[in-house]
């Protein structure tokens, strides 16, 4: 049973979300303050996090910037789930690395779905840990990819895509700004005919 960590100080939200979250099979811990949250990953490592932004002390920003300097707490995948809901607010999330955005309010069938299709994803990292190196332009071996023609850069962004490394996490292994990866990506989304991160995952594992 995956453990996901609700984080909100909003208490009558904790008590229906984490209830709900129950009821689809999640055992679910909620705390109401980024000090205590922390304290919680450390000793029970959860493998999902929700968390809101706007909290008294340290925030849902402060909460991420905390989580990413630590190695083992940045691999955890965080959802927002908030009331800020402008387009900026939107990016300051993802730039920071959260894995998605939900503002409030919210179908709870959408959340459970974006959590299901975040925790594939992990699932998939962790079934399918390769030893390449993300500097080798001969990493890919699978034929099936000689067919896309990738360049030199699109291999080595899509070797660190298919190990779990988010946009900014690339950016600075490859030396490059975070712009720069997000049109590798996109080219790549482009020449593989899939949608997302997700999807080229499988489809590199499938032909594997």
């Amino acid at each position: 049973m995956k453990k996901i960590l609700l984080v909100d100080d909003d208490k009558k939200l904790c008590g229906l979300l984490s209830s709900y979250l129950i009821s689809c099979n999640f055992s679910v811990k909620f705390l109401h303050c980024i000090r205590d949250a922390l304290v919680y990953i450390e000793q029970k490592k959860p493998d999902l996090i929700i968390s809101d932004i706007m909290m008294q002390d340290l925030d849902g920003y402060d909460f991420i910037k905390l989580l990413n300097l630590n190695d083992y707490f940045s691999k955890i995948p965080v959802i927002f789930l908030t009331a800020k809901g402008m387009t900026s607010d939107r990016i300051k999330g993802y730039n920071l690395g959260c894995y998605a955005y939900l503002a409030k309010p919210f179908d709870p069938k959408e959340l459970i779905a974006i959590i299901n299709s975040i925790l594939i994803h992990v699932d998939l990292l962790i079934k399918n840990s390769f030893s390449f190196s993300p500097y080798s332009n001969s990493s890919i071996y699978n034929p099936f990819f000689c067919n896309f023609k990738f360049t030199n850069r699109e291999k080595s962004i899509l070797n660190l895509v298919v190990q779990g490394y988010m946009n900014k996490e690339i950016a600075i292994t490859l030396n490059t700004g975070q712009r720069n990866v997000e049109k590798y990506v996109t080219r790549l989304f482009h020449k593989t005919n899939v949608r997302n991160r997700i999807e080229l995952i499988k489809l590199f594992t499938l032909f594997k």
